[in-house]
């Protein structure tokens, strides 16, 4: 049995806008063998998650090519079908991506196949859990199943960070989100994560952006604020999200 997880305590979340930091150099060194080290035991396994895309082998061969870069050659597509096979891979995988495409098609099939629970339970466990574009808004706490200027409705998502999450959409000012973040009861938080951007959700409750500001949201009864976050020079700057 793969022991590398064994007795491990919850890892970060990664949620990134896109598949640009996958092949992102930090300090000299590549983004992803940063988070790879957090692995106690070689060899590395890797699962790509690619319901929300149909199971498209081209981008499973991007996401086989970012952890070839890294050494990691023990790679495995989970199918939307979740086979037998898939399912014992999973169960040992050390990193977990979720890939983009259609968020709502991706968690349908999750909760068909029973993966979503298998994700939540992975990560309690001490998976590595990575979410690219629809599958960074798969790990927050709800999304809309329509453009949000056509309307729609909140429908949830995996809920492991306690906000929203909103990708690639600067350019409308984060339309999509702020209609999602207007939907819900109560009050929330999201975050809107620009091209080329990503964020860091820490065990902590800290958040950290990554290569470029991210946009924090909150609504608290009824009004919506926002404002930027900034990368950190220094990790240890890094506060909790409500802190913010």
């Amino acid at each position: 049995m793969h022991q590398g997880l064994l007795n491990s305590p919850q890892k970060p979340i990664y949620l990134l806008a896109d598949s640009r930091p996958l092949f992102w150099r930090k300090d000299g060194l590549l983004f992803l063998k940063l988070i790879s080290r957090s692995v106690e035991i070689e060899p590395v396994r890797a699962a790509y998650l690619g319901a929300s895309n149909g199971d498209n082998v081209d981008y499973y061969s991007l996401f086989e090519a970012s952890m070839q870069g890294i050494g990691v050659y023990n790679c495995r597509m989970i199918r939307s079908s979740f086979p037998v096979e898939d399912a014992s891979f999973i169960d040992e995988a050390d990193i977990i991506l979720l890939a983009g495409g259609d968020v709502g098609r991706g968690c349908d099939a999750f909760r068909k196949s029973g993966l979503d629970k298998v994700i939540v339970r992975r990560y309690d466990e001490g998976a590595i859990l990575i979410g690219i574009s629809a599958g960074a808004v798969q790990l927050g706490l709800s999304s809309m199943n329509k453009d949000a200027l056509s309307g729609g409705e909140l429908f949830e998502t995996l809920k492991l960070v306690p906000f929203m999450v909103g990708v690639h959409d600067e350019a409308r000012e984060w339309a999509q989100l702020k209609a999602a973040l207007s939907l819900a009861d109560g009050d929330v938080r999201g975050i809107g994560i620009p091209h080329g951007a990503g964020v860091v959700y820490h065990a902590d409750r800290g958040v950290e952006p990554l290569r470029h500001p991210i946009y924090k949201f909150s609504k608290k009864s009824g009004q919506l604020t926002q404002c930027l976050l900034f990368p950190q020079t220094s990790a240890g700057l890094r506060k909790p999200f409500e802190a913010h």
